[in-house]
């Protein structure tokens, strides 16, 4: 069994690697929906879903499907050096392509159409100027490092409560040293050991699904991203699994 735990969550959950979602590349317009059926399909007949990503995008086609079969916007739990809540994107002049949707865009759209609720959402880790936050609650890095993990654990857990939450990690959530494998690094971010102790600290949430993305293995040397990234994915079944005991 994993280390700390007396139980192995492989043992305690049913899980399946249902694969990759395939769309159409010749009808880029139609990704977002074939995304959301393809989770719908699976989440409407009982199970959660782990998406691993890729572009931190994928995010929003899962949280539309899950707004959609919960039918109430949704409590995020966001680990990111950056917001992704740009209304146009990073870089972009305001006005010159209003409504586009991206890795930097998604969770100003899903704030919008109201798929999540960002004043019962908490992001972790950010180090980015954005000016609109949107009323999401931050716990930005410098707060992370100087109030330590039980605070951060303490302060979610006081935002979400019993809704419905949904775990986006972007790996870039770390610091590179932790996670050189991703396409926009940012110094100063949570070590390794900070992201896991908090996210174990969370198991009485109310979790209904969850992503690990960003993770870029180009860029990485010696899988030290994968690894913890795979941790990290590990770690939320392990949370699953807690509470698959507790509902017997």
């Amino acid at each position: 069994k994993p280390y700390g735990l007396d139980f192995n969550p492989v043992d305690r959950l049913a899980m399946v690697d249902y694969g990759d979602c395939h769309f159409d590349f010749g009808k880029p317009e139609a990704a977002v929906q074939e995304m959301i059926d393809h989770i719908s399909g699976i989440i409407d007949q009982g199970p959660g879903v782990l998406t691993i990503g890729g572009d931190h995008f994928v995010s929003y086609p899962v949280l539309k499907a899950y707004a959609k079969k919960y039918q109430e916007p949704i409590s995020l739990i966001h680990f990111d050096a950056h917001t992704d809540t740009w209304e146009v994107g990073e870089g972009i002049d305001p006005g010159e392509e209003e409504g586009r949707i991206d890795h930097g865009t998604m969770f100003y759209h899903a704030v919008k159409e109201g798929i999540i609720d960002p004043k019962k959402s908490m992001q972790i880790g950010i180090r980015t100027e954005n000016p609109d936050t949107l009323d999401f609650n931050i716990l930005d890095a410098p707060w992370v490092h100087k109030n330590g993990v039980d605070k951060v654990i303490k302060k979610i857990i006081e935002v979400v409560k019993d809704r419905p939450a949904y775990l986006t990690f972007d790996i870039d959530g770390l610091d590179p040293a932790y996670a050189p494998g991703t396409g926009t690094p940012v110094a100063g971010g949570l070590t390794s050991a900070q992201a896991l102790a908090i996210i174990r600290g969370l198991d009485g949430l109310n979790f209904i699904g969850a992503d690990v993305v960003e993770v870029a293995p180009a860029y990485d040397h010696g899988e030290i991203t994968a690894i913890a990234a795979a941790t990290i994915a590990h770690d939320y079944l392990v949370i699953r699994a807690k509470q698959k005991m507790k509902a017997k």
